[in-house]
């Protein structure tokens, strides 16, 4: 019989940075917490039955769990776990280290097109960028923003070259200034441009443009693989 999957517990944000050499973090503006709450709690009530058949639909993709949890880097340079839905084979993380080479996007941030560890259900998902719904609940944990750079890998971060720092001085998001420019088509050093203009100018106003030109990021599906 059918079972449905227990949610995924949190990995425990440790108070110590990945890495001692980091940039001062940016207070977070007055605004931004409450911004993010009320959208994510009307967001929640709005998409719960969307939520509930993604969940269906990856349990019955093939072993292995709904929910695939990953070590990024926040804040500040505290890790955390942010969590998707799974959509890649339940041993994509070994298999990693051997498609590096393969990737199709410039820089350090690995992307591949062909990526033969995304399952048939994950390839749509990853093309609406449905798998990352679960993070608004690292957004309720306070981990991450709707709107900011996108966390990264651990490993990432230790071969950043000091002009990239600064992506660490505020909350990581969802959604953010490169992805509604093209998302993967851009190149590692765009991507810390953007993110870096971003960081350095914290108005309301920024937050509510990237909002709103993510659903058509989405749509037209612009670099989602």
């Amino acid at each position: 019989m059918f079972a449905f999957p227990q949610f995924p517990a949190f990995p425990s944000s440790s108070a110590r940075p990945v890495l001692q050499s980091l940039p001062t973090p940016h207070p977070v503006p007055r605004w931004k917490r409450p911004l993010d709450l009320t959208l994510v709690i009307l967001g929640i009530l709005a998409i719960w039955p969307l939520l509930l058949a993604i969940a269906v639909a990856v349990r019955l993709s093939g072993p292995g769990s709904v929910f695939f949890v990953q070590t990024r880097i926040g804040r500040g340079g505290v890790p955390f776990g942010i969590i998707k839905f799974r959509s890649m084979h339940a041993d994509a993380e070994a298999r990693r280290a051997a498609l590096l080479a393969q990737s199709d996007r410039e820089g350090l941030c690995f992307k591949a097109r062909k990526d033969p560890r995304i399952t048939p259900v994950g390839r749509v998902l990853r093309r609406l960028s449905l798998d990352e719904l679960p993070q608004i609940f690292n957004v309720l944990r306070g981990e991450m923003s709707l709107v900011g750079p996108r966390p990264a890998l651990p490993e990432e971060v230790r071969a950043y070259p000091a002009s990239a720092m600064e992506r660490l001085a505020v909350l990581p998001g969802i959604t953010g200034l490169w992805q509604v420019s093209g998302r993967a088509e851009v190149g590692f050093d765009d991507m810390v441009r953007m993110d870096l203009a971003y960081a350095r100018d914290g108005r309301l106003s920024n937050d509510l443009s990237i909002l709103a030109r993510t659903a058509r990021a989405v749509l037209s599906g612009r670099g989602a693989y």
